[in-house]
């Protein structure tokens, strides 16, 4: 099989906080989209197009499809044809994957059977970044941070990162690690978008004096900063169709939200940009932010986020115009 050879000349790699690992700033995931929610050949479909962008981070979890599980399996299957050398593949284990007192959290005991029968669902030997998916507030930290230490140690990860750890808890985890001289916390991935920016607050100060990468989850709000909710909620959208796992709920969608989402589209369109476009661009612009992580049912959802690095600078008075946007919610 064979992948577009100039693949690496117009996407932007940065390096993850103070490590050697370079992501691209745009990476893909396969939460909601991709997976159980379309067929095997369409989802290989995308994430060819993805590595043919120059994508070569692929973000999955234990927990996601449906069944969960089904991702994974299912990008094994994929990467069977794929280069495996040339991707950084990250899996995640935290929220609940089987009953009874270990199949979720963040005890050693979940986190290595996690990483076990992950390897197995995507049937490689290791993973590059593995992630504690959520702090565990029952469980001491020094127990869930020692058990990537263990997997790192293993070879089964070669990087170690958290998910959804806002300060303190992100800087306790340093603190740990660096303790212990334990493996790093290369990465943090938060939810950030337009329109939820808490990571500003509580991950971006930390990781920037810390050297942490940050890939931010989300960065479309699950789609409401796409475009397709302009004139109210599509028939076939993710809030109509909600498969769970943390899926985008009609509720949200309110007269005012949608008000605001056509304030920041005209902006968009005045830069040139599709909304999608300016809200990855918009994030980007902060160089303490590695990566964003987006998702796709199609394989030309993906050009045209890729398509937020042809223009990523903002001029002072878009950026006043987006603040004030913003404040109106």
């Amino acid at each position: 099989m064979s992948f577009n050879p100039d693949r690496y000349d117009s996407m932007i790699y940065r390096r993850c906080g103070r490590s050697g690992l370079r992501l691209p700033a745009i990476s893909f995931g396969l939460w909601q989209g991709t997976a159980s929610y379309v067929d095997d050949a369409a989802s290989r479909a995308i994430v060819h197009t993805a590595f043919d962008l120059g994508i070569t981070h692929f973000d999955l979890a234990n927990n996601y499809g449906n069944p969960a599980g089904a991702s994974e399996e299912l990008f094994g299957r994929i990467l069977q044809g794929m280069p495996r050398h040339e991707l950084v593949i990250s899996t995640k284990a935290g929220y609940a994957m089987w009953p009874g007192p270990y199949g979720e959290w963040g005890s050693r005991k979940h986190l290595i059977e996690s990483c076990e029968q992950s390897l197995r669902r995507l049937g490689v030997d290791h993973v590059d970044i593995f992630y504690s998916h959520r702090f565990d507030p029952d469980t001491p930290l020094e127990e869930t941070l020692g058990a990537l230490e263990f997997l790192v140690r293993q070879g089964k990860a070669l990087y170690a990162g958290i998910s959804s750890y806002p300060d303190p808890h992100f800087s306790d985890a340093l603190h740990i690690v660096r303790a212990h001289d334990w493996a790093p916390i290369t990465i943090h991935q938060p939810r950030y978008s337009m329109l939820d920016r808490s990571a500003e607050r509580e991950v971006l100060p930390t990781a920037a004096r810390e050297g942490v990468g940050v890939i931010g989850f989300s960065p479309l709000a699950q789609g409401l900063l796409s475009g397709r909710y302009l004139d109210g909620i599509p028939g076939d959208s993710r809030a109509v169709l909600n498969k769970g796992n943390g899926g985008l709920s009609a509720e949200r969608i309110t007269a005012q939200l949608i008000a605001q989402l056509k304030a920041l589209n005209r902006i968009a369109s005045e830069r040139s940009q599709t909304l999608a476009q300016m809200a990855l661009a918009w994030l980007l612009k902060d160089e303490r932010l590695t990566s964003v992580l987006i998702g796709a049912s199609k394989p030309g959802q993906i050009s045209e986020c890729v398509g937020c690095l042809r223009q990523p600078s903002f001029e002072p008075a878009e950026l006043e115009m987006i603040e004030r946007v913003l404040a109106s919610a």
